[in-house]
């Protein structure tokens, strides 16, 4: 039972200290500090004794968190790790990247700061590894049937551990020179260092999954071929086909979308070499786009010593408060502050961008936009007067994603497309191809990982039942978001 007056006592929400502004953009290790141990349980020990605890509500994986908040309160550790992974492949990635949708749920959250729900998971899930807690967990014995788990995010890394737990012999298809997927080449290191992602895939393969890098499937592998020497066939490539921005100037040289440029940065900040690297080193930037990948490429131009940037966004600034149309416990579109928003640089709403200017050689040289007003129907008229063009050198478009990429992969498995542009799955997470599957943003379209982890699991317990013929024991935390096919 949680601190009956706990949340009375302590008042005030406290997080983990930042490194300071000019020390951390000089380097990519991750932002935020340890916070003390006293301080994890009194932020702990805020948890309510709710009845209703409706941040299971707010999280995909039902994680057990009043359970481990009162754990974390009395400092015992080693069991909240066990209730953190018992709902939770892997706590420390969500407790570092998720946006925790849990605490906008909190019942606290009616009419006090939200618990600290994503930060007490994190410092369980670290306090885990560095006392030598999270051990390999290999099946007591194999079922004889394989799986090939086709991309190695966080849903398919998911689901290749639930399976190779379950017993099947699982190998991992990835076409990156590493494992992780997004979490390796999209999230920037100063959001999560890539040791986290390296022990856990240490873990894995001494519980049996095998991995097998730089095989870009449909590519180097026929995936027709492939599905028919496994039984299964889990499909989590993600949906990385980008939203473009069609105006004049599109095409110019220093125009580049965001998983062009953040896969680079990422690669500088692990030491390797990055031939003809795209870089804000003494440009002025502009990053079209105001959601998570934009702030994404904002830290990492900050990194790269940048003569100025700025960010646009199309729409209004958001309120401090949640609006009336968005009450508890539901997420709510306010103004946030991310840890690049800190550390500098402009940020403009309701701006609206017509044109990419050339310097008269092919090169981006400015953005010209003018201030939009949206309308009641959700259209946008433009504020007369309100032309300026900013000087740019670099343009990094983060305007979100619509879908599955075109790969070779969904023709020679002769996959079906629902109307967004994802898989298109039924209710046992089967693609149009029996025996062959699909999670995470594949089937979904972009999301959280939170959502990622959560689909994998059940996708898990989908294939494993699949595969022996008989109800699973794996858990299915959630079911699968089917749409119409594309007309």
């Amino acid at each position: 039972m949680a601190d009956p007056r706990g949340f009375l006592e302590v008042r005030q929400r406290e997080t983990a200290p930042r490194r300071p502004v000019p020390v951390r953009i000089m380097d990519w290790r991750e932002v935020y500090e340890r916070p003390a141990e006293d301080l994890l349980r009194r932020q702990a020990g805020r948890c309510m004794d709710c009845g209703i605890p409706f941040c299971h509500n707010g999280c995909p994986l039902g994680n057990p968190i009043p359970e481990w908040n009162d754990l974390a309160r009395r400092g015992e550790w080693r069991e909240a790790v066990k209730w953190a992974h018992s709902t939770n492949n892997f706590p420390e990635f969500t407790g570092k990247l998720c946006p925790a949708p849990c605490e906008s749920a909190c019942v606290l959250a009616i009419n006090q700061d939200a618990v600290t729900i994503k930060q007490v998971e994190e410092a369980i899930a670290d306090r885990a590894w560095e006392q030598g807690w999270v051990a390999p967990q290999p099946p007591e014995r194999l079922t004889g049937r394989t799986v090939a788990v086709i991309g190695s995010g966080p849903a398919g890394l998911a689901a290749a551990q639930q399976l190779t737990r379950a017993g099947h012999t699982v190998a991992v298809y990835e076409r990156d020179d590493a494992v992780g997927g997004l979490m390796r080449y999209g999230v920037p290191e100063y959001k999560m260092e890539k040791r986290h992602i390296d022990r856990r895939v240490a873990q894995m393969s001494a519980e049996g999954t095998r991995f097998r890098t730089g095989v870009d499937v449909g590519v180097d592998v026929d995936a027709a071929a492939l599905a028919e020497r496994y039984d299964a066939v889990v499909l989590t490539v993600g949906a990385l086909a980008p939203r473009d921005l069609p105006v004049a100037g599109r095409q110019l040289r220093g125009v580049h979308q965001a998983m062009e440029y953040l896969p680079q940065g990422n690669r500088e900040a692990l030491g390797q070499a990055v031939p003809d690297q795209i870089t804000a080193t003494g440009k002025d930037v502009v990053v079209i786009g105001a959601g998570d990948t934009g702030a994404d490429c904002l830290g990492t131009v900050h990194r790269q010593r940048p003569r100025s940037v700025t960010q646009l966004a199309i729409g209004p600034q958001p309120p401090e408060d949640r609006a009336s149309t968005q009450p508890w416990p539901t997420y709510p579109l306010v103004f946030r502050t991310s840890t690049a928003h800190e550390e500098g640089g402009e940020r403009l709403y309701q701006a609206s961008t017509t044109e990419l200017v050339d310097d008269g050689t092919g090169a981006v040289a400015g953005v010209r936009l003018v201030e939009v007003r949206r309308l009641p129907d959700r259209t946008y008229e433009v504020v007369d007067g309100s032309e300026q063009v900013l000087p740019a050198q670099l343009v990094l478009l983060a305007l979100g994603f619509t879908g599955v990429e075109p790969m070779p992969l969904v023709e020679q498995l002769g996959l079906e497309v629902d109307r967004t542009g994802a898989l298109a799955r039924d209710e046992r997470w089967m693609t149009s191809r029996e025996g062959v599957f699909v999670a995470g943003d594949a089937g979904r379209g972009a999301s959280l990982i939170v959502w990622a982890i959560a689909e994998g699991r059940a996708c898990a317990a989908a294939v494993d039942a699949h595969l022996r013929g008989a109800e699973s024991t794996l858990p299915a935390p959630v079911t699968p978001r089917t749409r119409p096919l594309a007309v």
